[in-house]
């Protein structure tokens, strides 16, 4: 099970830190990745790291700005969104996979409910 927090209402070059816990497997040995989905639009990737931390992806338009982190200690994710734009609003997700780094989200088998991130201009 993946749950995230952290998501809320914050001006256009404000920051935000999502959350995402997880329980009920191993997570330590998986994939971890966030992906998002503005209304209208299909879901498309953020970031992912690996399961030790040392290889992470990021899209293009969030690379500087956000930065993935884990602790495997404690079976979390985060997602630190830093100067943040109204193109950043959407619904948030966590999600894992066992197996390689990837950006593709069909090959990811473990879905969190998604939280809400808005960007006010």
């Amino acid at each position: 099970q993946l749950v995230e927090s952290g998501g809320g209402l914050v001006q256009a070059g404000g920051s935000l830190r999502l959350s995402c816990a997880a329980s009920g497997r191993t997570f330590s040995n998986y994939v971890m990745g966030w992906f998002r989905q503005a209304p209208g639009k299909e879901r498309e990737f953020v970031s992912a790291i690996s399961w030790r931390g040392g290889g992470t992806l990021y899209r293009d338009s969030v690379k500087g700005r956000f930065t993935i982190s884990r602790d495997n200690a404690t079976n979390t994710v985060n997602l630190q969104m830093n100067s943040l734009k109204p193109e950043d609003t959407a619904v948030y997700y966590c999600a894992g996979r066992y197996g390689v780094l990837t950006e593709y989200k069909k090959y990811y088998h473990y879905w969190g409910q998604g939280t809400e991130v808005t960007v006010s201009s």
